[in-house]
């Protein structure tokens, strides 16, 4: 039989298992298969990406779930893939021709988009070589691109077939600008931080008054586009000013005063400058109100020929010129510190500008209406139940999508603009010609689609659509998308309305949000924090099974996670246990005799009952809690069956019989020990999964690889619970015994004389049986167990449920030299708890040290109060024994 190396290196095996999964197709679906279908559509990252702990996470839940199912028999699809990230990837390849000299608008549209393909061909995609080698069993086979040929006409099909609808329409429209990246974005692409500015009080005389009205502002280069002042309606301070205009500075242009319920009389002074080219709602009043439009910025975020002689101006610059001015004409009133949110771009953080442009949109309320009630109605169910909710709660107040940007890398939108007759065609297949004058002076629009559109067809256009594939027929809808939470509205609610709208079904029938990967504190991961811990170099470090594991047991729903390297070490550990309890069994089973299980059940000992019955029990908890996405909770189950059950107590009570071939149990020990390993291996695999295939290719077994192995089944014959408490009985006697010698400080290898007084004839009885692992785990030389025992003269009692333990110390402990060392070891105990205390008090300290020293010091003093609390426990136990 083929041994295990001494130590685990997950070097040396982690390649070669997954090599061998590719090279025998495991991952790849079948279109032939009966079995049930169960697909999982991967989350695609983007081409420009690389792996992080977000992705890290994201992943291993998956391929936890693929893995699981695949075992469990039903025909599971993987499907891989990565998004062309328009303004990233344009950023990095201008950033490419920027080290040569060159900008993307010298060689032409056509000649950046071969750069681009060039790169992506070059150094795209790296994430999915990491992908797998986080051990990730996608179907790679069939690895997509949003920009790949059939998912570019999957594209085209649906923008026009919305557009002919009159879902998708081109408006003038209050957008969101990135000035660095040169294009529109989403609401959702715009991220908040919150920023200490000012508040700036401005003076605006009346029209043919001496009264003037104050006005607060945080932007005051954008009054040079105002075009009304508003009221509320029942302010009392202005109802008189209604109607009537101002005469704005600077400008010298009248503008009117006017009312509506939207202005909040307790901000500033209750007046509010209207600018709608420059402002969301300041465009919304000014349709309402009929205003007129002014935009005083160019593309690049200076001022335009409308901004008279601040023309050419940066914003900021202009800012000051503004000020400047505004103070010398005496139109600054004052100038206060305030603190607001402020909007930049997701990719650049360049601040945005909102300005009128004219962009495509889709109409989403009419798409937001059944993916709202699929929700409601279970179709797809969200898991945490909290996020519900959220969804609800954005998609019943959902606006207008703008889907069009300014940039080159992406699917150009299918519209093509008559230069003769302004014509606009939207069709599938490029037109030749104008359908309503018949030129063919026409010309396509230059603007590409928002990234998120092509993502909102995945689940069905990475299947083939708009054909009929088999893919389709067999694997849509899909089983469960597990994202996190902040793509629930970029990614999940518009998957939802285009799977509904073009399928007639949810994409998938289960949603899991996971949440976000912390450090150990609890902070945001960032680089400028160095608090960023880097998947790759953990996953070397301590093995990708160990990184998998942590991850999967701290992912409680609606919890984020803390990661630490320790916990990651402290899994590593598990795998070691693993490791060497395996190579155990391997080293001791040899030849053994196999029997059909289900037939011997009843010729078992106690022990081999026992470890069957709580192994079937853990198969049930961890099949329940991978069922309901409860990926710590199985993580745990499995981790405290193997680490404490088998490892810690069933191999130490078996090792007597097996180095004893006389003993009565002797052959059906070795199977037992053999098939509970086999089967925990099977059970642990989805979550570690490069161990468990090199163990289980030790084994005796029929099998080419544990991935393709049945999940293991619970079945409730293998129920013994009088088994289990009897066990659960000998184990408290024995963990009992074990903590006396600890505390009594009892040297390792002196043999002890134990007397346990049993409560009962049954204990009594069941004691006596297995006297043995008294004897083997205790280190005891003789043990006497009765109902009728009296409490030995200076002996250790140790209390259990069924009985008492005592354990006879004199002769054994110095109990004067013991009571010295523990004075001591408390005097010392004592010196550095009053130090941490000190230091915890100290007031400077906790503003100055990081979080994480302050932490690693509460946590050594909450350490030092158990340990002391402990000492003087012992030393009170001592100073008894030393009197009787």
């Amino acid at each position: 039989m083929e041994m295990l190396d001494k130590t685990f290196n997950p070097e040396l095996i982690e390649d070669k298992w997954y090599q061998y999964w590719i090279d025998k197709k495991y991952f790849v679906a079948s279109l032939k298969k009966k079995a049930k279908p169960y697909c999982i559509v991967i989350p695609p990252p983007n081409v420009t990406g690389s792996l992080h702990m977000g992705h890290a996470l994201n992943n291993i839940l998956q391929d936890v779930l693929i893995r699981y199912k695949r075992m469990q028999g039903l025909n599971t699809l993987w499907m891989p893939g990565t998004d062309h990230a328009g303004i990233a990837t344009q950023n990095v390849v201008e950033k490419q021709l920027a080290e040569e000299g060159i900008n993307r608008k010298d060689i032409g549209r056509e000649r950046f988009i071969e750069r681009v393909w060039k790169w992506k061909k070059e150094s795209g995609g790296i994430i999915i070589n990491q992908l797998k080698g986080l051990g990730a069993s996608c179907d790679w086979d069939r690895e997509r691109f949003t920009m790949d040929e059939g998912l570019s006409r999957a594209v085209r099909e649906a923008f026009v077939d919305l557009y002919k609808e009159g879902l998708i329409y081109r408006s003038n429209y209050i957008i969101n600008w990135c000035p660095r990246c040169h294009t529109a974005l989403s609401d959702l692409e715009v991220e908040y931080d919150e920023k200490v500015g000012k508040l700036y009080f401005l003076t605006y005389p009346v029209s043919n008054s001496k009264r003037k009205l104050i006005i607060a502002t945080t932007r005051p280069e954008t009054m040079l586009g105002d075009t009304g002042v508003a009221v509320n309606p029942t302010d009392r301070r202005y109802k008189d000013l209604i109607g009537q205009k101002v005469l704005l500075p600077l400008v010298n242009r009248e503008i009117p005063i006017f009312a509506d319920s939207f202005v909040d009389m307790e901000f500033g002074t209750g007046v509010l400058k209207v600018t709608p080219a420059h402002d969301p709602y300041d465009f919304e009043l000014g349709l309402k109100h009929d205003l007129d439009t002014i935009n005083v910025m160019d593309e690049d975020a200076r001022m335009n020929e409308s901004a008279g002689v601040y023309k050419g101006i940066e914003r900021f610059k202009c800012r000051e010129k503004i000020l400047a001015d505004l103070s010398n004409q005496g139109f600054l009133k004052k100038i206060e510190d305030y603190t607001h949110q402020v909007g930049h771009c997701y990719r650049c953080k360049t601040f945005i500008e909102p300005r009128i442009s004219e962009q495509w949109f889709v109409k989403t309320k009419p798409l937001a209406e059944s993916a709202i009630l699929s929700v409601k109605n279970g179709k797809t169910k969200i898991f945490p139940a909290m996020w519900e909710k959220t969804y609800f709660e954005w998609m019943e107040n959902i606006r207008d999508w703008c889907i069009s940007r300014q940039i080159w890398w992406g699917h150009q939108i299918p519209a093509w603009y008559c230069r003769d007759c302004g014509e606009i065609i939207v069709e599938k297949v490029t037109p030749e010609r104008c359908f309503k004058c018949g030129t063919s002076n026409i010309e396509q629009e230059s603007d590409v689609l928002d990234t998120w559109f092509s993502s909102s067809l995945w689940p069905f256009s990475i299947l083939g659509w708009p054909e009929q594939t088999e893919e389709l027929k067999i694997f849509y809808p899909t089983q469960v998308l597990v994202t996190g939470f902040d793509i629930l509205f970029f990614w999940v609610a518009r998957m939802m309305m285009m799977g509904l709208k073009f399928m007639n079904k949810v994409p998938f029938h289960h949603v899991y949000i996971h949440a976000l990967v912390r450090d150990s504190e609890g902070q945001k991961m960032s680089k400028s924090k160095s608090n960023v811990v880097d998947p790759l170099i953990v996953m070397k470090k301590y093995g990708t099974d160990a990184f998998r594991f942590t991850l999967t047991a701290l992912a409680v729903q609606g919890r984020d996670i803390k990661l630490s390297e320790e916990r990651i070490a402290g899994h590593r550990n598990f795998a070691n246990k693993i490791w060497n309890a395996s190579r155990f069994v391997l080293l001791n089973i040899g030849e053994f005799k196999t029997f059909n299980i289900e037939k011997i059940t009843k010729d078992l000992s106690l022990r081999e009952r026992w470890i069957l019955s709580s192994l079937h029990r853990a198969i049930i908890e961890v099949t329940r809690d991978l069922d309901s996405y409860r990926f710590n909770d199985a993580a745990y189950h499995i981790y405290h069956f193997i680490w404490h059950e088998f490892c810690d107590w069933y191999i130490e009570f078996v090792k007597p019989t097996l180095y004893n071939k006389k003993d009565p149990f002797y052959d059906f020990a070795k199977f037992i020990l053999t098939h509970v390993l086999e089967t925990i291996l099977r059970l642990l695999h989805p979550f570690m999964p490069f161990i468990t295939e090199e163990i289980w290719q030790k084994l005796p077994k029929s099998g080419e690889s544990i991935t393709i192995e049945n999940y293991p089944k619970s079945k409730p014959k293998y129920f013994d619970k009088n088994a289990e408490d009897k066990i659960e009985i000998i184990k408290q006697a024995i963990t009992s015994i074990r903590n006396i010698r600890g505390e009594m400080n009892i040297p390792p290898g002196r043999e002890i004389e134990i007397q346990i007084r049993c409560s009962n004839k049954e204990t009594e009885k069941l004691f006596n049986a297995n006297k043995s692992y008294f004897l083997k785990l205790c280190k005891a030389c003789n043990i006497l167990i009765s109902t009728h025992i009296d409490r030995p003269k200076s002996a250790a009692i140790g209390i259990i449920n069924c009985g008492d333990i005592f354990i006879p110390l004199e002769g054994i402990i110095d109990f004067k030299e013991e009571f010295r060392r523990l004075e001591k070891e408390l005097a010392r105990t004592t010196q550095d708890l009053n130090s941490a205390v000190k230091k915890l008090c100290n007031e400077d300290f906790l503003k100055k040290a990081p979080q994480e020293i302050i932490s690693k010091e509460q946590k050594k003093h909450d350490e030092l109060i158990e340990k002391k609390i402990k000492l003087e426990s012992n030393l009170k136990k001592i100073k008894e024994l030393d009197t009787e």
